[in-house]
């Protein structure tokens, strides 16, 4: 470790809602953490499981409030927190040893307002964990250096950034689309936004198939609201492109046309449309086959076929809600 990465302190904001399962395991991790002098605030987002007797014998700074969602319990914490650069992580990760030492070494350049890494995976012995994993660090291997988007599960941001821009959005209540809009908001300052791969935590990925489209669904809902806000970012950022917007209509055009499946030519239609959406998957897929060399992961097609529809269902209520609503007042 370098004297400037020493001379930096630094906070870990951890928000925590239910999560017995594993905020022990996302702990321990924090505190094993190879930089020294580092503090960590775990914000409890009013559980009602045993989120708080599990972390009462920690030495940690514990923060509980009333539920208000992952972006108020991210404020909340970096506001207790006393660190230069704030590091954020999720309940249910599991960082490497040297995940915040990596993430500091990037401070170097002056103009570094914020520094993000990727996702390891914690439970690979699910295929549907396995696979979304995968896709993320497909992603993740294309992003440039410089970026407009840090995930909130690994990154970190100076805290003057933070107090500049006043923190996350505390209007989006679920953990989607807040972490976009923060690196938005900062990296349109002129700020530098630096992503790195060698900056690692393990993930929880969602092993059930129902929740991890209801997580879908929420996702298509509050991407209304983000590009409302941020009508330049509808062309996509360093984590998605044009392809990812694209299945969205095409699986709600799908869905407009089902009743009218009886007609010979929107039976043809809703085929084509479907055969689109699935092309639309093979530059991905096939990287994946490619870069992995196992077959297992071709059950990606049929899961973000499926993913596709439940965004396009969630991006109809957000229509409602943040577009339409908001013209009419």
């Amino acid at each position: 470790m370098g004297d400037f990465q020493e001379s930096l302190s630094a906070s870990i904001v951890i928000p925590a809602y239910n999560a017995a399962r594993t905020i022990k395991q996302c702990v321990e991790a924090c505190l094993a953490q190879d930089y020294p002098h580092l503090e960590i605030v775990v914000v409890d987002d009013g559980s009602t499981d045993e989120t708080e007797d599990i972390l009462r014998d920690y030495p940690i700074c514990y923060v509980k409030q009333e539920n208000a969602g992952p972006a108020s319990a991210r404020n909340r914490g970096w506001c207790a927190a006393a660190g230069e650069v704030i590091c954020f992580t999720d309940s249910d990760c599991v960082p490497a040893a040297d995940w915040v030492s990596r993430l500091l070494k990037e401070y170097a350049a002056k103009d570094v307002a914020g520094v993000g890494g990727t996702y390891d995976i914690a439970n690979s012995n699910s295929l549907l964990a396995s696979c979304i994993h995968e896709e993320i660090v497909q992603r993740h291997l294309k992003m440039p250096k410089y970026v407009n988007y840090l995930g909130s599960f690994n990154a970190s941001y100076r805290r003057d950034v933070l107090e500049q821009v006043g923190g996350f959005d505390e209007s989006y209540r679920t953990a989607s689309g807040e972490d976009n809009d923060l690196a938005y908001r900062i990296a349109k300052l002129g700020n530098k936004l630096v992503f790195t791969c060698d900056s690692r935590v393990a993930h929880y990925h969602p092993d059930h198939l129902w929740s991890y489209l209801r997580h879908q669904f929420w996702h298509g809902y509050w991407r209304m609201k983000l590009y409302r806000d941020h009508r330049d970012m509808t062309k996509g950022d360093a984590y998605a492109g044009w392809a990812d917007f694209l299945q969205v209509p095409l699986a709600l055009a799908t869905l407009c046309l089902v009743p009218f499946g009886f007609v010979p030519v929107i039976a043809w239609l809703i085929a084509l449309l479907v055969g689109l959406s699935f092309l639309l998957q093979l530059p991905l897929l096939w990287a994946i086959l490619k870069r992995s060399r196992r077959i297992k992961y071709v059950a990606l097609a049929p899961i973000v076929f499926l993913r596709s529809y439940a965004r396009g269902m969630g991006t109809v209520l957000g229509v409602l809600r943040f577009v339409f609503s908001a013209r009419s007042v």
